[in-house]
C-alpha cells in the first residue's frame, strides 16, 4: 500500500480534480453517452447472450446473461435483469430474448412487446420486426448510432430474429436443424 504522503504529492503534482458524476456533465456537452455504442474495432458495445428454448412436451423457458456494456456509467442498468425488457417467457404464447443498447429496449419493454405481438397473431419474425420498427421510430437518426436485436420462439417451435443493423448472428439447434449459425435480416 502507498503511504498518504506519497499520495498527497501525486495529487499535486497531476493536479488531480474529480469531477463528480462526470458521465452526466458529458451528456450536457452533447459528449454522450459516457459509454461508446462502438469499440475502436468497430465492434457494437454489447455482449449478452441469451437463450430460449421449447421442449418435448411443448414448454418454454428461457434465460439470459451480461457482463453489461463496457465502459458504462457506474450503477447504469441494462435490460437484461428487467423482466420484459432483456427476456420474456409466457407459456400460452412464446418467448423472446433480446440483446444491443439496453436503454433502448427497455423504453419499449422489447421482449414483453415481442411475445404480445405474438399473442396478437403476429409470427416471430413479424413480431421481431415490429419491435425493431418500434425502436427506430422513437428516435431514427439515433437508431443509426446503436444495435439493437430480438429473437423469438412461439409454442410451435416457429421462430424470428431480427436486428437494427447487420452483423447479428444467432444459433438454432433443433432435431431437424443441428447447431447451425444464422445471420438475422436488419432493418438498415
Amino acid at each position: 500500500m502507498m503511504p498518504l504522503k506519497h499520495i498527497k504529492k501525486w495529487l499535486q503534482e497531476e493536479k488531480y480534480q474529480p469531477v463528480k458524476n462526470i458521465e452526466r456533465t458529458q451528456i450536457k456537452k452533447n459528449k454522450g453517452p459516457f459509454a461508446p455504442a462502438m469499440l475502436p474495432d468497430g465492434t457494437y458495445n454489447h455482449d449478452t447472450m441469451g437463450t430460449i428454448a421449447i421442449d418435448k412436451q411443448g414448454n418454454l423457458s428461457g434465460m439470459c446473461t451480461t457482463s453489461g456494456m463496457g465502459f458504462k456509467m457506474r450503477g447504469r442498468v441494462g435490460d437484461s435483469p428487467i423482466i420484459g425488457s432483456g427476456l420474456f417467457v409466457d407459456n400460452e404464447v412464446g418467448a423472446a430474448v433480446a440483446t444491443g443498447q439496453g436503454e433502448e429496449i427497455i423504453r419499449i419493454s422489447g421482449c414483453h412487446l415481442v411475445v404480445e405481438l405474438m399473442r396478437n397473431g403476429a409470427t416471430p419474425q413479424e413480431a421481431c420486426e415490429k419491435a425493431i420498427a418500434r425502436i427506430v421510430k422513437r428516435d431514427p437518426a439515433r437508431a443509426k448510432d446503436f444495435q439493437a436485436c430480438f429473437i423469438a420462439i412461439d409454442r410451435m417451435g416457429e421462430i424470428g430474429a431480427f436486428a437494427l443493423h447487420p452483423g447479428f448472428n444467432y444459433s438454432l439447434f433443433a432435431q431437424i436443424v443441428q447447431n447451425k449459425v444464422l445471420d438475422s435480416k436488419s432493418y438498415f
